[in-house]
């Protein structure tokens, strides 16, 4: 496909996910359809589609329109590059522009990339960082790895990457953490993750996972653990007793063959199962969230979230926490984790929870704001009373 084809394309999908169907199902629907595109070409449309609803109310300010015509208009024009080079018509181009779309002038001023109701939120949780994270969520996300230092070292590992062709350096919010620079496409094929070296998984989440008070011989639940990114990371940290569990147990379907990989064993649990097993030294919640902090990743949720959508899964996430205490024995630790920045879902969660139970002790409280290299989390660990 040529570059314009692509972006042809991406305006079909674009109008297709505005509309209200998912990004990911529309388009593995239009790669099944379109069986002549390429890998490259799929990776390539992606890429627009993705860049465009990071960016939707800036994109649709330059472009003239919040269609999936208009925010490819914009992203061209937010690159420097004028439409018209792409906008040409001939053969799977996009029609050239209108005199309408070629005289449009965007504001002086272009419009955060957040629905309004969200922008006072995030400028009270994140204060003077609030600008430049809003504008973080706006790119792609970086590709960061952990290093499985229960098998290797981070030079190691990166030596091994290196071999296989993939370039990376250390990042420095994570001494187990490496930021992929080249080639991460052939990270899966790679012989360092095949035999377990390295995971997928954030530097911000291995720097959540590297503040929770682990100890050789604990007994540990990852309360709602879906693909187990911080179970494995917590049994590289210390030899422990590790129990995984989910609502929804397909979500732990790939667990079984990473910690395989990761040379770890894993028991898996169904809820009615874990008062049996009870009680734990730490129970991790790594609770169900808004993604807030994640959004570049998933772009597609933060303009969906609504007031309302909001207040259920601060409901849940109290349901969640009054569901841990049973499960600790006295003295035990409650490691709460969102990748979310909004205060509704971070402190406040907590607060309700210690006006419910008094004598709960806090040991740890970390907030990270989405940068150009991590990702947004937030943590609290606190105390059961001994």
């Amino acid at each position: 496909m040529t570059p314009a084809a692509r972006l042809s394309a991406a305006i079909t999908i674009l109008d297709r996910v505005l509309s209200g169907d998912s990004a990911e199902a529309t388009l593995t629907r239009w790669g099944r359809d379109n069986r002549y595109a390429g890998s490259g070409d799929r990776a390539a449309i992606r890429d627009h589609v993705f860049d465009a609803l990071r960016r939707k109310r800036s994109a649709a300010a330059l472009g003239g329109a919040e269609t999936g015509r208009g925010l490819i208009l914009g992203i061209l024009r937010a690159a420097g590059t004028d439409p018209a080079t792409f906008f040409t018509g001939v053969a799977h181009a996009p029609a050239p522009l209108t005199p309408v779309e070629a005289a449009h002038t965007p504001p002086a001023t272009l419009p955060p990339d957040l629905p309004d109701w969200l922008v006072p939120r995030f400028i009270a949780a994140l204060g003077s960082e609030a600008p430049a994270a809003i504008a973080a969520l706006g790119h792609r996300a970086p590709v960061h790895l952990r290093v499985n230092t229960a098998r290797t070292t981070r030079a190691a590992a990166a030596a091994a990457l290196a071999a296989a062709g993939i370039a990376t350096r250390d990042h420095p919010l994570a001494p187990t953490a490496l930021d992929v620079i080249a080639n991460p496409r052939k990270l899966r094929e790679a012989a360092p993750y095949r035999d377990g070296l390295v995971e997928l998984q954030d530097a911000a989440s291995q720097m959540a996972v590297l503040a929770l008070p682990l100890s050789d011989g604990d007994r540990v639940l990852d309360y709602c653990a879906g693909g187990g990114g911080k179970t494995l990371a917590m049994g590289a940290r210390a030899h422990l007793d590790l129990v995984a569990h989910d609502a929804d147990p397909a979500r732990m379907a790939d667990l079984a063959p990473r910690s395989a990989r990761a040379g770890l064993a894993v028991r898996q649990a169904r809820t009615a199962d874990l008062p049996g097993l009870a009680p734990f030294d730490l129970v991790l919640i790594d609770a169900p969230c808004s993604g807030s902090g994640t959004w570049r990743r998933a772009p597609e949720a933060k303009w969906r979230l609504t007031p309302e959508s909001l207040a259920a899964l601060t409901r849940t996430q109290d349901a969640i926490l009054a569901a841990a205490v049973p499960l600790l024995r006295p003295g035990g630790h409650l490691a709460y984790a969102t990748c979310s920045v909004l205060t509704e879902e971070n402190e406040d969660r907590i607060s309700a929870f210690a006006a419910c139970h008094p004598g709960w002790t806090a040991t740890a409280n970390l907030r990270l704001a989405p940068g150009p290299l991590h990702d947004g989390f937030y943590l609290s660990v606190i105390r059961a009373p001994a």
